[in-house]
């Protein structure tokens, strides 16, 4: 049985990721992508455009299927050398997220709907799931 996430990614992480069939998390960490396995379905937020000081984007920005039976580790520099998993992303249309955070069952506070996606990479219920990719399908 699939299981469906988020991943709050900034967004010139995200189209790297869609030009190279991977997905990152927790700023190159492998802990967490031990987690999806071939089959999940993930959708990708975008907080900003960039890390450090970047325009504001709060978008749903990417969707993918997990194709990954467990993450790799690629040399980026010598100092940094991330932890992938391998994904193949569908097209899609980005999505505005504020106007769809009151049919999310994962954001409990409307007021501060940003919150969860603070957490980096997780677990959603598969109506929230279906409730975003339906928005961002591409017809």
């Amino acid at each position: 049985m699939p299981e469906f996430w988020i991943n709050t990614v900034t967004l010139d992480h995200v189209e790297a990721a869609v030009r190279g069939g991977f997905t990152q998390a927790d700023h190159g960490a492998g802990t967490r992508l031990r987690r999806p396995r071939p089959g999940d379905g993930m959708v990708f937020y975008s907080p900003r455009t960039t890390l450090s000081g970047g325009r504001p984007v709060r978008q749903f920005t990417a969707w993918a299927t997990v194709t990954g039976d467990h993450p790799y580790r690629v040399r980026v520099s010598d100092d940094f050398q991330p932890w992938r998993l391998a994904v193949d992303f569908h097209a899609c249309a980005r999505v505005e997220a504020k106007p769809l955070v009151e049919q999310l069952s994962f954001v409990t506070d409307p007021a501060h709907w940003g919150l969860p996606f603070r957490r980096g990479l997780f677990r959603i219920p598969e109506r929230d799931f279906a409730t975003i990719t339906a928005r961002m399908a591409v017809p």
